[in-house]
Parts: structure tokens; sequence; C-alpha cells
């Protein structure tokens, strides 16, 4: 698996090279342990050594690989890292839900149902790219709807490692079939149903159940 060309639209050459390797070291196709060489990435991706290093920053700002003397060390993701990340998207975006029940706007409730709609033809089509894409769209669009400047960033920061999971979750899930999927798929219905009903309990309720669920299928799917 490649990092979708369709996903790096207007990123700069450290930014495509960031998320290929991003790719690469959380479905251990390369190993913790590893050390990477600056000359050997540029000659890869046939580019300077500048770009190689803004991506290596990147990587190393999210936890991936710890830079030292030698080279860059790969670090990888391990089941503590996983169960944190889905603690910090749990606490994001429980938090944006609730602030979004006092004044739900039908514009997001419409834009979230276009997401499910576009993952059911995904699974139609067996896109698990797009399906991924709409998967992520649909919670970034709940995070960037609550209007909070920190918890946005506090988004931002986790962001790329989000979609890099969300792509792999998601071409494990298709070899398990459509019914697979198209569950998948329905269970954002229930995030958009609470979100319509305005109740806070309904809300912790179906976030608590989506997040205990995805975070299993996560802890799955990865190496």
């Amino acid at each position: 698996m490649h990092y979708p060309a369709t996903w790096l639209q207007g990123a700069s050459l450290g930014e495509s090279i960031a998320c290929e390797l991003r790719l690469q070291i959380i479905n251990e196709h390369i190993k913790p342990g590893e050390v990477l060489s600056e000359n050997r990435i540029a000659a890869d991706f046939g580019t300077s050594r500048s770009p190689v290093r803004e991506a290596l920053k990147s990587l190393s700002g999210e936890g991936l690989i710890r830079l030292e003397r030698m080279g860059a060390v790969v670090v990888g993701l391990n089941i503590k890292d996983v169960k944190e990340l889905y603690d910090v998207r749990y606490l994001i975006e429980s938090f944006a839900q609730q602030r979004l029940a006092v004044n739900i706007q039908d514009a997001l409730i419409q834009q979230l149902e276009q997401s499910i709609d576009k993952m059911k033809l995904a699974v139609k089509h067996n896109d698990y790219v797009e399906f991924a894409l709409q998967d992520f769209s649909f919670h970034e669009a709940i995070v960037t709807e609550a209007n909070h400047t920190r918890i946005l960033h506090l988004w931002n920061s986790i962001r790329y490692i989000v979609m890099t999971v969300i792509l792999i979750t998601t071409e494990k899930g298709f070899t398990l079939g459509e019914a697979r999927m198209n569950w998948v798929a329905d269970k954002h219905r229930t995030v958009v149903e609470a979100l319509r009903s305005g109740d806070p309990e309904t809300i912790h309720k179906v976030v608590k159940e989506y997040f205990a669920d995805s975070g299993e299928t996560l802890i799955r799917s990865l190496p």
C-alpha cells in the first residue's frame, strides 16, 4: 500500500514524503529500530535532502521517529500508543459534539449525511481509499464545526496519524466484505442522530460506544 496521491494535492514535497514514510512506519513495512538515512530517502524520492529533513522533523514531532546523530531511528506505534491516540480522539470529539449540541446546524447534519452516503457508494465500488477519506472527513467536520481554537490545534497535532490509521484499518475492513463496511458506515448514522437530538446524555453514550468499538477494530487491524 502507498499513500493515495489524491490525498496529496497541494502538499509540499516534504509533506508528501512524510505521508508516505508515516504510512510505512505505522503498517510496519519500516520496522521499529530501523535507522532512516536522509541520503537514501532523498534518492528514493528523487529529491534533495531539504524536503527529507522537513519530513523527518514532522515525524519526530509525532513521536514516530527519534532524531539522533546516527540518523532517524524508527519508534513506530505500539498498542499503548494506539490506545492513547483513541483516548485523545475520544476527548476531542466528545467535547466537540457536546459543544455542537447546544446549537446544531442543519448544514453540518447535511454534510455528515453526505459523507455517509459517499461511504456507502465507496463500498459498492470497492474503493477503500474513498471510504477512508469520507470517514476522516466526517470526523474532521465535527471537530472543525465546534469552532474551538485549542481543540482544533490539538486535533491538528494528531491529524495525519489519524488519517493514516483510518486508511490502514479501512483497507483491512474491506477484506471482510460489504456487510462489514456498510455496518461501519451505518455506525456513523448513530452519531448523526445523537447530534440531531441535541441531548447531551445521548451524545455522550453514543460517542463512548462508537470509540470503544472503533478502538478494538483498530487494534485488530494494525500489525
